[in-house]
């Protein structure tokens, strides 16, 4: 490894720290960042001109190692982990990765230089981190490209609230209300940047409504049919022990009613009624 990159990869943990990475996240990062500068110094390949097929062929490369030293091949999702300390040597480098795309038509153009833009200030001037940017580059670029194929380079300035009725119905397929929240929300924030650089003539994100989310909404999305089937259906052994705790429990209430009878708080009439609702309810086993 080259004296360069050697600071490359210094400034790189400094970086992940400063960002807020756990230490156990930052080691792993660099390691596997180490690991390729070397195999490129090995290839005389600078860091600065790696393209997107030579760190893939590198990642089958490690792939294939693993699987000489161990005897099986990794997991489904290892590649994750050395991908990411990757991307971050390459961010760091090259100032963005992956690569921009070459335009192929004006379209295309119009696209890149859009999201480019928005990607500057959501970092400069909102300070977002790095998953929360690609998330929204995500939705920008996916909504660019269905308004471009449908009305041509031309369609944002003159916008319209039916367009973005139409793409949320486009989204809304599959999605739960969680995830339509999220895709609202990541909508509006680019909506919110368009009329703010003068590519729409208004600003639409007003008119963008996300569905409301209730407490311990993802509790039933984890439970299967039958767990729900065994609560809501009739048990008699749940029955048996409703019937058990039923005696103490209404003597607690006959308790209650007649100290607060003896000491004036709750006159005979309220005794009555609360007596008289405690014998309705059915005795216990005896």
């Amino acid at each position: 490894m080259i004296k360069p990159d050697c600071e490359v990869i210094t400034e790189l943990e400094a970086i992940l720290t400063k960002q807020g990475y756990s230490p156990v996240v930052v080691r792993n990062y660099c390691a596997y960042a180490r690991g390729f500068v070397d195999h490129l110094a090995h290839r005389n390949i600078s860091v600065a001109n790696v393209t997107e097929a030579q760190v893939e062929q590198y990642l089958r490369e490690a792939a294939a190692l693993f699987r000489r030293r161990h005897g099986r091949f990794p997991g489904q999702r290892w590649h994750q982990i050395p991908s990411a300390g990757i991307h971050a040597l390459l961010r760091l480098v090259q100032g963005r990765w992956p690569p921009a795309p070459d335009a192929a038509c004006a379209a295309d153009a119009l696209k890149f230089a859009i999201c480019d833009e928005y990607e500057t200030w959501l970092h400069e001037e909102r300070g977002l981190a790095r998953p929360s940017i690609d998330a929204l580059l995500w939705e920008a670029r996916h909504f660019l490209t269905w308004q471009v194929e449908r009305r041509g380079p031309e369609c944002l300035i003159d916008l319209r609230i039916s367009d973005i009725d139409r793409y949320m119905d486009l989204r809304a397929v599959k999605l739960t209300r969680s995830s339509l929240k999220s895709v609202a929300e990541r909508l509006r924030s680019f909506l919110r940047h368009l009329n703010r650089a003068g590519h729409t003539a208004a600003d639409l994100s007003p008119h963008i409504i996300a569905p409301l989310l209730y407490a311990y909404e993802g509790v039933p999305s984890i439970l299967e049919r039958g767990q729900i089937a065994a609560v809501l259906g009739p048990s008699p052994q749940r029955y048996r022990m409703r019937h058990r705790i039923s005696d103490p429990v209404i003597s607690c209430i006959r308790m209650s009613a007649g100290q607060a009878l003896a000491a004036g708080s709750v006159s005979g009439s309220t005794f009555r009624t609360r007596l008289a609702w405690s014998r309705s309810w059915p005795a216990g086993p005896t």
